[in-house]
């Protein structure tokens, strides 16, 4: 996500740190190019206004001009003034004094409302909530089985009284459905349309009305950009908006409309959906954003995200092997799983302070990569990949051919494996890591790079 942004931004603060000293007129001029880049991004135009304006006050303000790093003030100025204009600070879910916790979802139809609620329901339980999913939904064909499919998949209860039923009453039965349950978050699913009309926000502002919930969130996808903004302004004026949940943040490179909501709405930005699985969902943090968009990455959410998915033992485990260069093919078939398990390794160096500026071309392609990779090894034998030094011509041909890959790109990574075993010991004790030549790439058939160590 803020992909585009994040390196346009970036290309404006290396001309900016380039200047021996800055003159209102090369200021003046970094600020359009900041401008034309957020415009470029996709957020709202009277957004970028007010941002514009709010960062050449704060700069006239601090004396820019005259400080010692004039460069470094504009890059703090404008991180200052994204987290400010993202919301300042997390905003966590707000929690019923006596359950149940009711959230309504809202939002146009195609939007990710039913996937939101199961996503929703995975990190809840996470902190030990026992949720019931509601299918109030009874227009768009299968929307209530596609709910129960969730529902499974999330291990959250689901309720409904059938397509044929009345939505406002199926609401105000789940009430009482999740005392019997023992459920202490209700999630309302509710129905969408392909555009905004009476009928459905009339429907929208009768189950508010009935149930008083305690969140009512709007849900968009973020690839619509100013489309997704609209629509948040038409459906906050006819409903009391809590905050926003942006799906397909991870297929955004501009990520404007994440920008513009909340600067429209006046309500938080509380989540964001960065893949399809379930638990591809995030809390919305506008400084760790506003680091990830400058290009300063984001290794707390990073780390957060390695605990909770991690197998501990295991890091820990490769770690003690690693110091002593005796890790094997298995080792590394097993870590590279365990890296997998925290998303798009495109995404997880995106938020590496300073691996953005460092990745390749054709990062995106890593997940493919990666594929191949684990095809290659899943081609040995056991004792082969405990004993690579085995791995004979007619071996290598064997391998390329059972996992649909060329000898050159077995010959590759058997290569990689050698040198990074003498560079992640020497790095482990402490060395600088400094092989000779140059590496084709790293562990990855095509000249991939080689995956990051969770826990290093």
């Amino acid at each position: 996500m803020f992909e585009s942004l994040a390196k346009r931004l970036d290309s404006v603060f290396k001309t900016i740190r380039g200047q021996g000293r800055l003159t209102e007129t090369n200021m003046r001029d970094a600020l359009q190019q900041i401008r034309m880049a957020l415009l470029e991004a996709d957020v709202n135009f009277q957004v970028v206004k007010k941002f514009i304006a709010d960062v050449q006050e704060t700069a006239l303000g601090e004396k820019v001009l005259d400080s010692v790093h004039p460069g470094q003030q504009i890059v703090k100025i404008v991180h200052d003034q994204l987290v400010k204009l993202m919301g300042e600070q997390n905003t966590p879910l707000i929690q019923a004094k006596k359950p149940p916790t009711i959230v309504m979802l809202v939002g146009l139809q195609g939007q990710g409302k039913t996937t939101s609620a199961g996503k929703l329901a995975v990190h809840l339980k996470k902190a030990g909530h026992k949720i019931l999913l509601v299918g109030a939904d009874v227009y768009r064909p299968a929307a209530i089985r596609q709910l129960e499919i969730v529902a499974q998949q999330a291990g959250a209860e689901m309720f409904s009284l059938g397509e044929n039923a009345d939505p406002v009453e199926t609401c105000l039965m789940a009430l009482g459905e999740a005392g019997l349950r023992g459920c202490d978050t209700i999630v309302l699913d509710t129905a969408g349309r392909l555009h905004v009309d009476e009928d459905m926000m009339l429907e929208a502002r009768q189950i508010a009305d009935q149930l008083n919930p305690h969140e009512i969130l709007f849900v968009a996808n973020a690839m619509t950009g100013q489309d997704a903004v609209n629509s948040a302004r038409q459906f906050h004026a006819a409903l009391p908006l809590t905050g926003v949940i942006l799906t397909q943040m991870d297929g955004d490179a501009r990520g404007g409309a994440a920008i513009s909501l909340i600067e429209v709405t006046g309500c938080p930005v509380k989540f964001v959906g960065v893949g399809e699985k379930l638990d591809a969902l995030e809390p919305f943090h506008p400084e760790r954003m506003a680091n990830q968009i400058l290009g300063m990455g984001d290794i707390v959410s990073l780390v957060e995200k390695a605990q909770q998915v991690v197998d501990r033992d295991k890091v820990e485990s490769f770690q003690k092997k690693v110091r002593k260069g005796a890790w094997d093919l298995e080792d590394f078939l097993d870590h590279m799983r365990q890296v997998r398990k925290m998303g798009n390794i495109g995404d997880i160096l995106q938020k590496i302070p300073g691996m953005n500026k460092m990745m390749p071309q054709g990062m995106d392609t890593a997940e493919d990569e990666l594929k191949y990779t684990e095809a290659i090894i899943l081609s040995m034998t056991g004792k082969e990949r405990r004993s690579p030094n085995l791995i004979n011509g007619s071996r290598r041909r064997r391998i390329a051919d059972g996992s649909g890959t060329s000898v050159q790109d077995v010959n590759a990574l058997l290569k990689d494996f050698q040198k990074m075993k003498v560079m992640m010991k020497q790095m482990m004790k402490g060395g600088k890591g400094k092989g000779k030549g140059k590496r084709r790439g790293g562990m990855m058939p095509g000249g991939g790079s080689f995956p990051p160590m969770p826990g290093f």
